[in-house]
Formats: structure tokens, C-alpha cells, sequence
């Protein structure tokens, strides 16, 4: 028996089709075996794709993620997607919750065409980088270099918004240079107006080689630079190629809330 999966491409953290950070959004009407979804997420071949299962209560779903390669205990940017397919599905609905792998109660609330999420607020502490890295990435000299532990990724801080942009890592000689990391954030201070810091992420050990935008990668970065701005409430920008956006601001020690958009690009059916 064909088993038939309404499937949906959603371009996250944009207010334009064809920017932002495109994820796949699979909506489960039975259990599917890991193995499947990791052939599904690699058949997509985005950089994530969420398989939502809705729970007892109409506005409770579980939520999972995988990359081309593995499973990804949280994402950001498909979490936005998930949520803005089931606010177009169920336009009534005006708040989400979404349950990770790892046990986390994700509270999304809809506001007009914005997005709010509600997502942890994690550490990093300072690592040294090694050089062979450095010199993949196409860095000669960084501010700062720090690890956060629960997403395995390293933040490098450099000097510029403008040498960030114009990165053009090797990305061979990167996975070579490191196999203790399962990316590395690329982050500095924004000179565009109405932007308070830029980042693009690079990680070519568990996904694709760059994710457009990254709203897991802020469960420490807007720590990193609430601390370093002395802010609490930040706009950030992803300068990648396709570039995107999102509203930051730390609730608590422990709660950040991120704020978007999402456009739906494609609705389908998918046979397994």
C-alpha cells in the first residue's frame, strides 16, 4: 500500500519567495521509520526537512528534523516552516506547541504575518581554533573563538560584516581541518542599518555545505551578543547568498524568542 505524504517546501526567515533558508515540511498521518525519513530529508535535499505528527490536542505536534546526512535535534528554520504550514492549514489557529526529540516544548504564536518561536538559550565557552580551519574558511584573524556544547558548533567572531559576506570557504580542506564539530558559525558586527550583528553558518561534517539561514545556530549566538552589545532584544541577518532575517530578544536566562516570516513555495503529495 502507497503511502501518500502531503509534503511542502517553505522558504524561512523571508519576506520574499526564493530567499531566506528553504526546508522541507512532511505532515505524518502514520509513524514512518527513521530510515525513511532520512531517505525522504536526502531525497528533498534540503537542508532540513521537519516531520510533524499532531498529538491528542489539536495545537500539540511532535516535531523531527534531518539534514541530507542525519537527524538534527533542533531546528530552526524548519520549525518556522512547520508552523507557517499549519497556520495557513488551520487559520484559526493562533498557537503551537511542538515537542523535539530532545523532550523541548517549542511554543510558537502567530502575530499578522510574523512568526514568534520560543527556543532555549544555551552557553558557549572559549575554544581554540585550529589553524588548518582558519585557513579553509579564508580567516586570518578572528575577535573571538567559543563552542557550544548542546549543538556541537563552533563561533568564530571576526572583525567585519563585509569579510564575512565575501567568505568562500573550502570545503574539503574545512571537514579535513576538524572532526570534533558538527559545524562553524561565522559571526560579526552589522553595519547595515536596523542590524545588530550578521552570521553565516558552514557545515559541510552534518549537512549541506552552507545553511542559508540558521535559527538553531541563535539559541547561543544571541547570548553571545546580548553580552557583548549589552542588548536584549537584537535584529539579526544571515549574509548568505540568499540572505534573511529575524528578530532575537532573551526573556529570560533561559527563553529567547525569534520572530520571522516564512513563504510557502510548493505543496505536494509525496508516495513512499
Amino acid at each position: 500500500m502507497t503511502n501518500r505524504i502531503e509534503t511542502y517546501i517553505v522558504d524561512s526567515f523571508t519576506d520574499k519567495p526564493f530567499k531566506g533558508n528553504p526546508a522541507g515540511v512532511c505532515i505524518l498521518n502514520q509513524t514512518l521509520l527513521d530510515e525513511q525519513m532520512q531517505l525522504i530529508a536526502r531525497e528533498l535535499g534540503l537542508s532540513e526537512t521537519a516531520f510533524i505528527t499532531q498529538n491528542k490536542e489539536s495545537n500539540k505536534y511532535s516535531i523531527r528534523f534531518f539534514s541530507p546526512k542525519m537527524e538534527i535535534p533542533l531546528c530552526g528554520h524548519a520549525t518556522l516552516a512547520a508552523s507557517k504550514v499549519l497556520f495557513e492549514i488551520f487559520p484559526k489557529m493562533e498557537k503551537i506547541h511542538f515537542k523535539n526529540i530532545q523532550d523541548l516544548d517549542l511554543s510558537i504564536k502567530k502575530y499578522g504575518d510574523t512568526i514568534e518561536m520560543e527556543f532555549p538559550v544555551y552557553d558557549t565557552v572559549p575554544q581554540n581554533t585550529p589553524k588548518e580551519l582558519l585557513k579553509a574558511l579564508g580567516i586570518k584573524q578572528i575577535v573571538n573563538s567559543e563552542f557550544n556544547k548542546e549543538a556541537k558548533i563552533l563561533l568564530l567572531e571576526i572583525e567585519s560584516s563585509e569579510l564575512l559576506e565575501n567568505l568562500s570557504p573550502d570545503y574539503e580542506k574545512l571537514k579535513r581541518s576538524h572532526n570534533l564539530i558538527n559545524g562553524v558559525l561565522v559571526t560579526a558586527i552589522s553595519k547595515r542599518d536596523g542590524y545588530d550583528f550578521e552570521s553565516r553558518y558552514f557545515w559541510p561534517w552534518s549537512g549541506t555545505n552552507e545553511d542559508p539561514v540558521t535559527g538553531g545556530t541563535h539559541t547561543f549566538l544571541s547570548k553571545y551578543w546580548s553580552m557583548r552589545l549589552n542588548k536584549k532584544k537584537m535584529n539579526s541577518y544571515q549574509c548568505s547568498e540568499r540572505t534573511g532575517f529575524m528578530e532575537v530578544e532573551l526573556v529570560s536566562d533561559k527563553k529567547l524568542t525569534i520572530k520571522s516570516e516564512a513563504q510557502i513555495i510548493l505543496k505536494g503529495e509525496l508516495k513512499i
